[in-house]
């Protein structure tokens, strides 16, 4: 739960309230540069890879929220993934993920058969 209070009419948040998280000074423009670079980083894999396309959903859907919502608390809120310093960890983690995919290339085939009894379970 954040600490916030009101100065001048305006409402400041003084703490996340969240152990080694500081507040944002300027959450939209962080995350518009790293929804930003995620999409860039998403064009360089197949269009029909699934993690592709279903990235691609959510951070287009965050982007314009980004863009369109000027209330960090209202967009906070339109997000629905915690408090927006929480949403910039996860799109920092998202872009280095993205990054590793396509390192990583898993829409391609293996190149060796897995064991027929790969996903028996219990063994």
């Amino acid at each position: 739960m954040s600490v916030t209070s009101k100065i001048a009419g305006v409402v400041v948040k003084k703490t996340t309230g969240l152990t080694g998280l500081a507040v944002a000074k300027n959450p939209h423009h962080v995350l518009d540069v790293l929804y930003g670079k995620t999409l860039r980083a998403l064009q360089k894999l197949p269009q029909d890879a699934a993690y592709r396309k279903y990235t691609e959903e959510i951070i287009n859907k965050r982007y314009n929220l980004v863009k369109t919502e000027k209330d960090v608390f209202e967009l906070e809120k339109k997000i629905g993934c915690g408090q927006i310093e929480e949403v910039i960890v996860q799109a920092e983690n998202e872009l280095t993920l993205a990054r590793k995919m396509a390192e990583w290339k898993p829409w391609e085939t293996l190149k060796d058969t897995p064991p027929p009894t790969q996903w028996k379970w219990p063994m």
